[in-house]
């Protein structure tokens, strides 16, 4: 046994030494692919619970919580519960989000009464000043948190100016907040200061409630729901701050954003692997012979398998850990920089610290130990199988690799992954989609030495005319016709990487060209408006809207109204978006898909977005409950219409119809047309200049439709930051893995170069000969690339998006970067083949056959 174990390390160490780089190669893939995984897992998990904790702190010790399905109700409620007898402290609250000027987020201020918030929620109480305890109820002052008191350089004592609607609300700094959370931008103020410096009067946001010793929080939820559906019906959520629609919510807003972030970085991890196989098939492809003579020897089959599937295993384990440690790097710097959404904007004011998970760690490093064992399981049954008397035998490679031609497992993962396409999605995950880009993929590389059987031996028989011609070109295909085995394992890597790559290349594109489309229709007006600054507080009056229609240069004016409500309470808010529409013609504001329904007499119409008929079952032709104006109301779904800039869902409705329903004749935007008399751009510049002029006009942002189109656009390129990388890093992987694969086969036939250079082939004509067969190889698998590449983007963009996401896009297809990535692909291989053959031939002809001889 001992001398087997320092056979076994000589082995390992010595192929270690004799091909460093390809080793490298290999754990470098592996590597990637695990820190990108664990990285991406630790940044969601530290935002998640970031987040989570942020939404819990503002809870406290509530047991119950009794919010609207708007995000505002009548405070009439509160009476009744605060004297129900089972409730020991009812906190009224009241949040709104207040545009505050020069900066482009709003500020969270939260209105509490602090005698009763203190025995519930003590990390919302502000601390005053010595001998200022009345601050806490004086109608001018607000508690910042640290996180806001250094976002907008404030500090006890300073004023600090809120919008609310297109005027200002000047307050006044009176201290920190007792316990807010790291990154929390917050301010807390009396609530009934809050009611009416922002013109919120008789109006809450949620209810805390904190119950009796002995009450059953159970038991208490399911009577107080039922008791305010019979007073209120479809106007009330009852539940408990840390229950499961709240934590489902919270999830639900990320899920299919993180969940695509760690498909991609397996991607790398994938190619990973098959640099593990193919480091693994070359170097006992070209063992062959010294695993023969172990065997003769007296070296058991199971000996040699577990000897090859430790130089894999050895690769995955140095790959695994490399990955963990620079998985948690890379977490903490991408937390630093680009926070814990990675730009897309799901966990705004948080500022989370990554925490080190040793039960996820272990999990990614098994992912990357078992993907390396996985690819080296194949090359290590060979070598275990090759009989002694065959493999001992120089030439004997390609019969090494004549399983690999075997079509039929091949063509079930085709198929297998074709019938998965069309499967429904699992938990709301398109589950079955990744599965069959997974066994395509799969496929696709294992067609890969039929196909190249295939086409080389048409295309010699094609050049046999002119073989006298062209000797080295008749030579180069007569070699990869006759070894398809050897060339299917660099058209593998071609494959892997090629086809990734344009299918993410084709799916992110068909995605900025569908949002641009999009933006470019719905936006139709000359110069839209609303209130400078973000935030809820901002709204246009009704004389305001007025002055806004008889300004000069406006020829036509349509308002537009949001508000969020809550249909399901385990998920996020809808958007109702109440404006200007013609219902019989509601494609000239809308992006309609699908056909419409006609409207019956009297109903009220409602157009919803993609997101609603998948995650609430909305059918067009059907009606929609929606929660306005304190009671549920009945709208005709009249068709579906595509929107990307709200994920959970929007329903768009009549302006006439929501101010019937709420009362609430305020407006958040208006969309211009100019009267244009002087030529489209100085109809659209006498328009702003006019409504610059209104005694209101400073308190407006004024944009046209280009610009609001590059703002969303770069947006959009901020959020895909992290696919672009991701992309970048497959690419690089796979170019690497190419030129491992060309080194490393062209070194290997150092002897057959020898013999050529013996029969007169020149020197020249050698490197001639690589060059030919890697660029017809890269070629091949260019070709193949893209029709996979181009099948898998269907899944993306027709199975992936829409079951992840809830929304539709069209195809589109980048030509520019396919042709520029293929091109480089190319280029690298007949590149890799020349530096390697020049190597290869660097030690002559006599010694590179020495061994035949």
């Amino acid at each position: 046994m001992p001398g087997l174990n320092v056979l076994s390390r000589w082995l390992l160490l010595g192929e270690w030494r004799a091909h460093p780089v390809r080793a490298l190669v290999a754990i470098a893939a592996i590597a990637v692919g695990v820190a990108m995984g664990f990285a991406i897992h630790l940044i969601n998990a530290a935002a998640f619970n970031e987040f989570s904790a942020a939404v819990k702190s503002l809870s406290g010790q509530a047991d119950i919580q009794v919010a609207g399905r708007e995000p505002l109700f009548d405070e009439a409620v509160y009476p009744l519960l605060a004297a129900d007898p089972d409730v020991a402290v009812a906190s009224p609250i009241l949040e709104v989000a207040a545009g505050v000027p020069g900066q482009d987020a709003p500020l969270r201020v939260v209105g509490i009464d602090a005698l009763r918030a203190g025995f519930i929620a003590p990390d919302l109480m502000g601390v005053p000043g010595d001998g200022r305890m009345l601050d806490v109820l004086a109608d001018d002052a607000l508690f910042l948190s640290p996180a806001a008191q250094s976002w907008l350089a404030k500090s006890r004592g300073e004023q600090l100016r809120l919008r609310s609607g297109t005027a200002e609300v000047v307050l006044r700094v009176a201290g920190p907040v007792q316990r807010a959370r790291a990154g929390q931008r917050l301010a807390v103020m009396d609530i009934g200061a809050l009611q009416w410096r922002f013109n919120r009067l008789g109006q809450l946001s949620r209810v805390d409630l904190k119950l009796r010793d002995g009450v059953d929080r159970a038991a208490f939820q399911r009577r107080l729901g039922a008791q305010l559906e019979r007073a209120w019906p479809g106007r009330f959520t009852v539940g408990q701050p840390n229950d499961a629609d709240q934590e489902s919510r919270t999830d639900n807003m990320s899920r299919a954003y993180r969940v695509n972030l760690t498909v991609l970085a397996l991607v790398a991890l994938f190619t990973g692997a098959f640099l593990v196989f193919s480091t693994q098939a070359l170097s006992v492809m070209r063992r062959r012979s010294q695993f023969a003579l172990l065997r003769v020897l007296g070296m058991e089959r199971a000996t040699l398998l577990r000897q090859v599937l430790l130089e894999g295993a050895s690769l995955g384990v140095a790959g695994s850990l490399l990955g963990v440690a620079s998985g948690y790097a890379l977490a903490a710097a991408a937390l630093h920089f680009f926070g814990g959404d990675l730009g897309a904007g799901y966990f705004p004011g948080i500022r989370p610290q990554v925490a080190f998970t040793p039960g996820a760690a272990l999990a990614f490093f098994a992912l990357g130990l078992g993907v390396a064992l996985l690819g080296c399981l194949a090359p290590a049954w060979e070598a275990a199988r090759a009989r002694p008397a065959v493999a001992i035998k120089s030439g004997a490679d390609e019969g090494a690799l004549a399983r690999l031609a075997r079509v039929w497992p091949a063509m079930v993962c085709l198929a297998l992954g074709a019938a998965f396409s069309f499967a429904p999605p699992v938990f709301e995950l398109p589950l079955f989609g990744y599965l069959a880009i997974a066994l395509l993929l799969i496929g696709g590389i294992g067609l890969m030495p039929r196909a190249a059987s295939i086409a080389f031996r048409l295309l010699e028989r094609l050049a046999e005319r002119r073989a006298a011609r062209y000797p080295v070109l008749a030579l180069s295909l007569a070699r990869l016709a006759n070894a398809p085995g050897q060339a299917s394992i660099a058209l593998g890597g071609i494959l892997a990487s090629f086809s990734l790559m344009v299918a993410m290349g084709i799916m992110v594109s068909s995605f900025r060209v569908s949002v641009d489309d999009w933006m470019g229709h719905i936006l139709p007006a000359d110069l839209y408006v609303r209130t400078v600054d973000a935030g809820g507080t901002g709204y246009l009056s009704s004389p305001q809207q007025a002055a806004l229609a008889a300004a000069p240069g406006v020829e036509r004016i349509q308002f537009l109204r949001t508000r969020r409500v809550t249909l399901a309470p385990s998920r996020p808010p809808v958007v109702v978006i109440a404006r200007d529409i013609d219902a019989a013609d509601p494609a000239r504001l809308l992006y309609l898909v699908g056909p419409s329904a006609p409207i019956p007499p009297g109903a009220r119409p409602a157009w919803v977005s993609e997101a609603l008929l998948d995650l609430y079952g909305a059918r067009v032709g059907g009606t929609l409950r929606l929660p306005l104006g304190g009671a549920q109301s009945e709208f005709f779904v009249a068709g579906a219409w595509r929107d990307y800039a709200n994920q959970s869902g929007s329903v768009v409705i009549q302006l006439a119809d929501y101010r019937k329903l709420t009362g609430d004749a305020t407006v958040t935007d208006a969309a211009l047309w100019s009267a244009r008399a002087q030529g489209p751009e100085a109809g659209v510049d006498a328009l702003e200049q006019g409504i610059r002029a209104l005694p209101f006009g400073a308190a407006l942002n004024l944009m046209r439709p280009g610009d609001i189109r590059a703002a969303s656009l770069r947006i959009f390129d901020r959020s895909f930051a992290v696919t672009y990388l991701l992309e970048a890093i497959a690419i690089a992987i796979g170019l690497s893995g190419i030129a491992a694969s060309f080194s490393a086969q062209t070194l290997a036939r150092s002897r057959e170069f020898g013999m050529l250079r013996h029969v007169g082939v020149t020197r020249r004509q050698v490197l001639q000969l690589l060059a030919f067969e890697g660029g017809l190889l890269t070629c091949l698998g260019v070709l193949a690339g893209f029709a996979l590449g181009l099948v898998i983007s269907l899944i993306l963009v027709y199975v992936v998006n829409p079951q992840s996401f809830h929304w539709t896009m069209g195809l589109h297809l980048p030509w520019p970067l396919l042709a520029s990535v293929a091109a480089v692909l190319v280029a690298a291989s007949i590149a890799t083949a020349l530096v390697s053959g020049r190597h290869a031939l660097s030690g002559g002809p006599v010694r590179a056959v020495r061994e035949d001889w």
